[in-house]
């Protein structure tokens, strides 16, 4: 399936600024026709949400419109679609409430491979009422979590498993439907953080066997917020603090005060945007997404390709990024020199590539990097192979200077 880079380059304001962007994993540029739909809905009226009003019907639309979009990317329910500020609190919220059913001699299994917001929220929760953590931990050398590595953390005490779709600074894809299947077969709810994962891949909440999903549409072309998927039913038997004036009705139960609209109306313009990817395919938005993911996957995989055929070109690099199925992400370091100072050079020649840890803190130091990490290339549906290509020219450049002077 033929992907078009420059058609959709030429619809992100953002790159016209003439860097050639590998900052995606923290977050992607934003394409014109969400801008459009932010600008839109803030410039119509707007209340709070009912059917009486203009202002209170657009507000309606936005929200249910915004749910059902979220709902087809993630091959979820609607009425299962939860909005919040972040994943981050979203992860904070949902903890929260499961531990008020957790007590001492109840565990809690985390991975050394995760996002710290899919670490610290579940650490916090559990210590909180007495519950117990234990870690999953992923081989450094290969950058592999495995079933192996969950199953020998998983007991009959077992209540939630927290792990990474795709892990945020190397890449690696665990295989989510088996370890699913483990969690399931222990009794246990599995949490999955798709944030990376949703930017690179078709989700699917069913086949991935998740109780609970979470993304940020900021990560796939969308504004800043979180999402958060999970069957209505599961969310039915859960009880958040929230307001006592405030709906007790599911999703609505978990999203504390106003909704913030025009954001929603940017994540279902983000989502149709990606749909659009694919624009020989014709068929239901979800059929249309599915297509369009396997052209990004194809395009995307051939300019990591194109990457590691000229880093492993340039030597005195090692990549971090090793695990048989991965996103576009690389994570280097490069011979004795700073990642940090690295990211500087490549900035001042238009190439934006940061450095750090980003949040896997834990992933970072099981790796030997510390608290520092490395040099983090990721990729997104507008990078080019002329990117790639100054990209590289750039990381010879740096490892030609002296390291006094670079």
């Amino acid at each position: 399936m033929s992907f078009d880079v420059d058609a959709v380059r030429a619809q992100f304001p953002a790159l016209k600024s003439g860097s050639a962007r590998f900052d995606a994993p923290g977050g992607t540029q934003t394409p014109q026709p969400v801008i459009d739909a932010i600008a839109d809905t803030l410039a119509n009226p707007l209340a709070n949400r009912g059917l009486t009003t203009e202002g209170e019907r657009n507000a309606e639309a936005v929200v249910t419109g915004a749910r059902r979009a979220l709902a087809d990317l993630l091959g979820a329910d609607p009425r299962g679609i939860v909005f919040g500020r972040s994943s981050t609190q979203l992860a904070y919220d949902l903890s929260r409430t499961l531990a008020k059913n957790w007590g001492p001699g109840d565990e809690v299994v985390v991975s050394r491979l995760d996002h710290d917001s899919n670490i610290r929220p579940w650490i916090q929760a559990a210590e909180t009422v007495g519950a117990t953590v234990r870690w999953a931990d992923f081989n450094p050398a290969t950058g592999e979590l495995t079933t192996d590595d969950i199953s020998q953390v998983l007991s009959a005490r077992t209540r939630l498993v927290a792990v990474t779709a795709a892990s945020n600074l190397i890449g690696t894809r665990p295989d989510i439907p088996a370890i699913a299947d483990l969690v399931h077969r222990a009794g246990a709810l599995l949490h999955v953080d798709a944030v990376h994962y949703a930017s690179h891949a078709a989700v699917d909440l069913p086949g991935l066997g998740a109780d609970f999903l979470v993304c940020s549409p900021y990560k796939f072309l969308g504004p800043h917020l979180g999402v958060l998927a999970s069957r209505p039913e599961l969310l039915e038997t859960l009880r958040p603090d929230k307001l006592l004036p405030s709906t007790d009705v599911v999703p609505e139960r978990f999203e504390l005060g106003t909704l913030p609209y025009e954001l929603l109306a940017g994540a279902r313009a983000a989502v149709d945007f990606l749909a659009e990817l694919a624009p020989s395919t014709d068929g239901t938005r979800r059929e249309r997404l599915l297509a369009a993911f396997e052209a990004i996957e194809t395009h995307e995989d051939a300019l990591r390709a194109r990457i590691e055929q000229g880093l492993a070109a340039l030597g005195s690099v090692t990549v971090h990024s090793r695990a048989a199925h991965r996103t576009p992400t690389l994570l280097l370091t490069l011979a004795d020199r700073n990642a940090a100072v690295a990211s500087r050079y490549l900035a001042g020649r238009g190439v934006d590539a940061p450095a750090g840890s980003f949040y896997a803190l834990e992933a970072s130091r099981r790796l030997g990097l510390g608290d520092e990490g490395g040099l983090r290339i990721g990729l997104a549906p507008y990078n080019s192979a002329e990117d790639v290509d100054r990209l590289l020219d750039a990381l010879s450049g740096f490892l030609g200077t002296s390291p006094a002077t670079g």
